[in-house]
C-alpha cells in the first residue's frame, strides 16, 4: 500500500510581509502531479494546513481547491496542527469523509482510525490531531497528565498494536531529538517534547510540526518537512514529499521525491558592486527570495532599494560593516581605559569613516548624562 506523506502546508504564510500564496499554489499543483504519477492509495497531511488559526479567504479557497482535486485521485488523511484552529477545521468533516477526505481536527477522547486492506491484510491508519495536556486531561481524569509526554502516553493507551496487523500513525508533535529551524515555534525548556519511544510499535509514523525533513532514531518515524522553505535557515536544504510503501508487516520502503519551488530561498554575500553586477546570478535565479549580506567596509545608503532593481524579491538585507563595528566596540568595552563616550565615538567613526563633530559630541554627552551614563 502506497502513501504520499507531507505536512505543514502553512497556507497563507507570509515571510517578511511577502505573501507565499502563489508559491503555495504552484507547489500544491506539483504534489497533485506526483499523485497522478505514483497513484498512491492515500495522501497524508500531517497538520498545520493553515498558517493562522483564522486564515484569509484566499487561503481557505486554495486549500479547498487542493483537497477537491486530491480527493478525486485518492483518499486524503489529514489532521490539525498547532497553527490550525481545530474547531474551525472540523467544520463539515463528516461530509468531507463521504468525499474521501478523512479529517481529524479535534481530539475527543479517542483516536480516529481508518481500516484499509490490501493483499497483505488489514492496515489501520490512526489520525491523531495536535494535542496538549489540557485537551487530554478531561478524558482521563484518573491519570496525572502534567506534560505533553504524559498526554501522548494516555492517548496511545487506547490502541491495540499487538494484533499482528500493520499500524500507521499520523501525528503533529515535537519528538525529542528532532532538528529544528528558525521558522518553527519552540517552547521554553522543551516542555512540548515527547519521547520517540512511544512510536516504536508502529509500522510507520507520519509526523508534522518540524519543518526539516528527517527521521527520528528510526527510519519509520519520519518528519516529511514542509513542501516549501519558510526561513532562510533552510536555504541550503532540499524540499521533498515522502513516498511510503507498506508491504507485509515489517517491510516499509521510503523514497523522497524532490519538490521544485516557483521561487527558491537563497542567501548571497558580497560587495555592493559585485551583487549589482548583472553576471552575478542566472536570470532565472534573480526572482528568487533573497537574503543578501553586504561585505563593504562602509555602510551603503539605501542599499536595499538600489538592489531591488536587480533583485525584486529581496526580503532581507544585512551589512557586515555594522557587525564588524559592533564586534570592535565590544572588544573595546573590555578595556577599562575607554569611556562610554569614546566607545560611541569610535562606533560612529567605524560606520561613517569620519569623526563626530563638536555638536554631535555635545549631543551625545547630553544624552548620556540624561540617562545617567556619564
Amino acid at each position: 500500500m502506497k502513501f504520499l506523506h507531507t505536512s505543514d502546508l502553512h497556507i497563507g504564510k507570509r515571510l517578511n510581509d511577502c505573501s507565499f500564496l502563489e508559491d503555495q499554489k504552484y507547489i500544491l499543483d506539483q504534489i497533485l502531479m506526483l499523485m497522478r504519477q505514483y497513484q498512491p492509495d492515500g495522501l497524508i497531511l500531517a497538520g498545520d494546513l493553515y498558517d493562522k488559526s483564522i486564515p484569509s479567504g484566499e487561503a481557505v479557497t486554495l486549500l479547498d481547491n487542493f483537497l477537491t482535486k486530491a480527493a478525486a485521485l485518492c483518499p486524503v488523511f489529514a489532521i490539525s496542527g498547532n497553527h490550525d484552529s481545530a474547531e474551525r477545521l472540523a467544520f463539515a468533516s463528516r461530509l468531507l469523509e463521504k468525499s474521501g477526505v478523512y479529517l481529524a481536527s479535534v481530539y475527543q477522547g479517542k483516536i480516529q482510525s481508518v481500516r484499509l486492506e490490501d493483499e497483505h491484510g488489514p492496515l489501520f491508519l490512526h489520525l491523531l490531531p495536535f494535542i496538549k495536556p489540557a485537551s487530554v486531561r478531561p478524558f482521563f481524569p484518573e491519570k496525572e497528565i502534567a506534560s505533553y509526554d504524559d498526554a501522548l502516553t494516555a492517548v496511545l493507551s487506547d490502541l491495540d498494536l499487538l494484533d499482528g496487523s500493520r499500524h500507521l500513525l499520523v501525528a503533529h508533535q515535537f519528538v525529542t531529538g528532532a532538528q529544528v529551524c528558525e521558522s518553527e515555534e519552540q517552547s521554553v525548556g522543551g516542555l512540548d517534547q515527547v519521547s520517540v519511544s512511544h512510536f516504536e510499535a508502529f509500522d510507520y509514523v507520519a509526523l508534522g510540526h518540524i519543518h526539516t525533513p528527517q527521521q527520528v532514531k528510526h527510519p519509520f518515524v519520519r518528519y516529511s518537512g514542509t513542501p516549501l522553505k519558510y526561513s532562510f535557515s533552510e536555504a541550503r536544504g532540499q524540499k521533498s514529499i515522502t513516498l511510503l510503501e507498506l508491504k507485509e508487516k515489517g517491510n516499509c520502503q521510503i523514497t523522497l521525491l524532490p519538490l521544485s519551488p516557483l521561487r527558491d530561498l537563497q542567501e548571497l554575500e558580497g560587495t555592493f558592486a559585485e551583487l549589482e553586477s548583472k553576471d552575478r546570478l542566472h536570470e532565472e535565479q534573480k526572482n528568487d527570495y533573497l537574503h543578501i549580506t553586504l561585505t563593504d567596509p562602509v555602510e551603503i545608503p539605501d542599499a536595499a532599494a538600489k538592489l531591488r532593481w536587480q533583485y525584486p524579491n529581496l526580503l532581507k538585507l544585512d551589512q557586515k560593516v555594522w557587525q564588524q563595528a559592533a564586534a570592535h566596540i565590544l572588544e573595546g568595552a573590555d578595556r577599562p581605559e575607554k569611556s562610554l563616550p569614546e566607545l560611541f565615538a569610535e562606533l560612529y567613526e567605524k560606520q561613517h569613516e569620519k569623526e563626530m563633530d563638536e555638536e554631535q559630541l555635545a549631543l551625545l554627552q547630553n544624552l548620556l548624562q540624561k540617562e545617567g551614563l556619564a
